[in-house]
């Protein structure tokens, strides 16, 4: 019996001291500032090496196929607890339905202004009371819909003279938004926090507008997402800070990370010349600022990690950008190059990511991948 005892003692000695071995060697530094949690990384991520997969094992759309597995213009996705996946077609005013294989189930709403029907849908969540949510940007209202379809009831958002971006609604019934004070490409938008009766609680974040008429590349921007446990992730592109709210909008952490900016060369100045040329030959002006901004998108996966999606490419390959992986707590963990169109409406679900990409002909399709770390 005391051998066993022994034994067990090393082997939970050995357990700690390869814990302790792998956690040495992250370089960066956790402190408490006035309540605030600051953690600060270094350029180098905890693992080097390639740690992350993503399998390609279903898509939905495309140029062929029957009417209920096309598309017109797809805006926004959602996952349930069955993997059921539901397709927001702005264009059409409808969500199709699919199940985890991908076979059509049903179409639910249609287009129209009376209750369950729709105009310009921009958003669409499955909420934590398992009903369906989406946003009529033109409507400006929140309709809501059961699982299985039926129409349960809506609401009405002019009363917060906002038109805004839903981020998500959380446990409480509080509405994160992304609220435009100019339109494109004058820019500039305010992160706010509505109640369940749409009444504001707080303004997080803003973002100042840009120059009126012109399209400012290197313009830093403000980004957010929403974690699994209701934490506001909230960045503005202008230095690789990361700033994390409670559901009160109370400032709880920070996480920064050592980092060199990107130059805008020539190169990349033709192919926006290329990508603007047509606002550009109605009069608009363009402006590059010397650098790119620090990141350009914000990601969680379900189990809380953190993507950043850099402005650093795979050379040859323009449309892989490198993302930073940053670990629930704040620790820089991986620097990966993500081929898949991973974004705010991408879904992370039981290790699962679903996105909305074009297929080599420029149709939309929905795209699941099998999620692979290996670590």
């Amino acid at each position: 019996m005391k051998r066993a005892n022994i034994f067990i003692i090393i082997f939970i000695l050995f357990l700690v001291a390869s814990c302790s071995q792998q956690d040495s060697k992250w370089k960066g530094s956790i402190k408490t500032e006035d309540g605030v949690t600051i953690v600060e990384n270094p350029r180098i991520p905890l693992y080097e090496e390639n740690i992350f997969n993503l399998e390609e094992d279903l898509i939905i759309g495309g140029s062929e196929g029957k009417d209920n597995y096309q598309f017109s213009e797809v805006s926004d996705i959602a996952v349930d607890s069955d993997e059921n996946i539901y397709v927001l077609d702005s264009k059409e005013s409808h969500i199709k339905v699919f199940d985890k294989k991908g076979n059509y189930l049903k179409t639910i709403g249609r287009k129209g202004q009376g209750p369950g029907e729709m105009q310009m849908l921009v958003y669409v969540q499955i909420t934590s009371q398992n009903e369906i949510m989406i946003y009529d940007y033109m409507l400006q209202r929140l309709t809501f819909f059961s699982l299985d379809g039926g129409y349960l009831r809506q609401k009405n958002t002019a009363k917060t003279r906002d038109l805004f971006l839903p981020i998500k609604m959380d446990s409480n019934g509080n509405l994160i938004v992304f609220a435009d004070f100019a339109p494109p490409p004058l820019g500039g938008k305010k992160l706010k926090i509505y109640d369940s009766n749409l009444e504001l609680l707080t303004i997080v974040a803003k973002e100042e507008r840009g120059m009126r008429g012109v399209i400012d590349i290197g313009k830093p921007e403000l980004y957010c997402n929403v974690s699994p446990n209701d934490n506001i992730i909230v960045g503005n592109s202008r230095e690789y800070v990361l700033q994390i709210f409670n559901q009160k909008g109370d400032l709880i952490k920070k996480i920064s990370k050592e980092h060199n900016f990107i130059k805008i060369t020539a190169e990349d100045k033709k192919t926006y010349k290329k990508k603007y040329a047509e606002p550009i030959e109605r009069g608009m002006k363009i402006n590059f600022r010397s650098h790119f901004p620090a990141f350009s998108e914000i990601s969680i996966d379900d189990e809380g990690r953190i993507f950043v999606k850099t402005y650093q490419r795979i050379k040859g390959k323009d449309s892989v950008f490198y993302f930073d992986v940053f670990e629930s707590g704040g620790k820089y963990t991986a620097k990966i190059p993500v081929k898949a169109n991973l974004n705010r409406n991408s879904v992370w679900k039981k290790n699962k990511l679903y996105t909305i990409e074009e297929d080599k002909e420029g149709y939309q399709v929905v795209k699941r991948y099998k999620v692979n770390w290996n670590y």
